[in-house]
């Protein structure tokens, strides 16, 4: 396997988890782990403001029947998901500078951008029961896997251009949410 879908699944979660020190609830602690705001009031306005952008967008997933996310709930989830996968993307494509060209050759008809991708979505497969959707849709800090992945890259001008996505098209954003 190349880098291309390690940076993807893994450089997302490790990104992921980076991204947790600056969002809704890492801002509340400081360097040495003490309980203390750390933000400015500006830095705090100014994240409220863009994270409303992803609390909108995630409100209209349907997770079943006429079930939403709680979008509220899933913010520093869904937030961390953006800001990891951002990160995995210029880790990878800081260490592809350095890479012969073969690197960047297609593999199983995928190039390396949409093996990115592919790779950053293969955590997420799962299948559940509409019953435990039901409840998780409400209670779960997490969005389900399906929206762990799209509404990750949907805000991605980088994956709409992998995988030439045209204007009009589901995973081609009219309007795309950046909060780092």
């Amino acid at each position: 396997m190349d880098d291309a879908p390690g940076y993807g699944n893994t450089g997302g979660t490790i990104g992921h988890e980076l991204t947790h020190a600056f969002d809704d609830e890492g801002r509340q602690f400081d360097a040495k782990g003490n309980l203390k705001d750390w933000w400015t009031k500006k830095d705090g306005k100014e994240f409220t403001e863009r994270a409303a952008c992803i609390v909108d967008q995630y409100a209209k997933y349907t997770v079943v029947d006429d079930v939403k996310i709680n979008s509220k709930l899933t913010l520093g989830e869904d937030v961390a998901d953006l800001g990891g996968l951002i990160l995995g993307w210029m880790a990878w494509k800081t260490q592809m500078a350095s890479m012969p060209q073969q690197a960047q050759q297609l593999r199983d008809g995928l190039t390396p951008e949409q093996r990115f991708f592919v790779g950053y979505a293969q955590w997420a497969c799962e299948n559940d029961r509409p019953e435990n959707l039901r409840v998780t849709a409400v209670t779960d800090p997490h969005s389900p896997g399906k929206y762990r992945v799209n509404g990750v890259v949907i805000n991605m001008p980088e994956f709409e251009k992998a995988f030439a996505c045209k204007p009009g098209q589901p995973m081609a954003a009219v309007k795309r949410c950046r909060v780092w």
